[in-house]
């Protein structure tokens, strides 16, 4: 059975790097009524219809699923022909990301892979579940058609073209440079040069303890960082074989969030608070604080869990 989401909530909520690519240009012009936000419609050439992405590349994917919508197939070696030929059957309308979840952990842990091939997409910045294992192709097509009714919904109704094609007629907006050291942290995150990108971001953040997007990035950042090459099954199992070891539990709270499951992380941190030495709880505190720079304040789960830490503290 497909699991075809009507919104973006099954995986709202997971690590969003779409903050640590380029930000859109601030010099699109103004929307006519009704139509695409800007920088969401239009023509742009990408290599190909299908590429291999992986940790360090996947920025870039985030980056073009702004235009498209992209459908990510990780998989374990061995990939889908019949998801190749319908993703290129749709001319440009979108793209095929393929990724080696066994060498890719992040994407693994973030896109929570327990069957391999496991299949999503990415509109607009945000991950949507898609299905697990193979689906015979009349099914596959049904649900990459119902990824282009979303993707129209939300407004990302662009359109790629491969290599050299003719581009677009319309200009192109200005992209307005990134701050040197935001630069610098972005990359550093192309190449998977995650402390690099911490050390760029702290930097940024003691010139100017203002900088809210510098902030977002560094505890995004920081996270990715900490989990590293660890496999899923290893921090659960280590969790759960010792409920009170404090570095065990933010371990896997760490990957609740990258898999969207925030409730999760937020409940198991709070419950634990109360037993904590105060050495402890400042941990567990910072570690709350990170998490709600990456969901950011409008997340209705963080206003939640924010007043229950502030009850706990006070």
């Amino acid at each position: 059975m497909t699991n075809i989401p009507p919104s973006a909530a099954s995986l709202r909520g997971a690590v969003d790097l779409s903050s640590l690519v380029r930000p859109p240009a601030s010099a699109a012009p103004a929307a006519t009524p009704g139509a695409a936000p800007a920088g969401n419609g239009g023509s742009q050439a990408v290599p190909a219809l299908v590429v291999d992405a992986s940790d360090a590349t996947f920025p870039a994917i985030l980056e073009l699923s702004q235009t498209v919508p992209v459908i990510v197939e990780l998989h374990a070696g061995q990939t889908s022909s019949t998801l190749a030929t319908l993703v290129t059957g749709h001319a440009g309308r979108m793209v095929l990301a393929r990724v080696d979840a066994t060498a890719n952990p992040q994407l693994q842990q973030a896109f929570q892979v327990q069957v391999a091939p496991t299949v999503a997409a990415v509109i607009g910045g945000k991950p949507l579940a898609l299905f697990e294992g193979e689906l015979p192709e009349a099914d596959a097509r049904q649900v990459l058609d119902k990824v282009l009714e979303f993707a129209a919904q939300s407004g990302v109704t662009g359109s790629v073209t491969v290599g050299g094609a003719e581009a677009s007629t319309e200009a192109e907006p200005v992209e307005e440079p990134l701050p040197p050291l935001h630069q610098e942290a972005y990359d550093a995150i192309e190449k998977g040069d995650y402390p690099g990108a911490i050390a760029a971001y702290r930097t940024a953040i003691a010139q100017d303890p203002r900088d809210a997007l510098a902030v977002a990035g560094l505890a995004q950042v920081s996270l990715l960082h900490r989990l590293g090459s660890q496999t899923a099954d290893a921090i659960r199992t280590a969790a759960a074989a010792d409920p009170t070891d404090v570095d065990a539990q933010l371990a896997v709270a760490d990957l609740d969030v990258s898999g969207g499951h925030l409730e999760d992380a937020f409940d198991r941190l709070l419950t634990l608070f109360v037993s904590l030495d105060q050495e402890q709880k400042n941990a567990v505190r910072t570690r709350m604080l990170e998490y709600f720079e990456i969901a950011g304040s409008d997340d209705p789960r963080v206003g939640a869990a924010r007043r229950r830490l502030t009850a706990l503290l006070y």
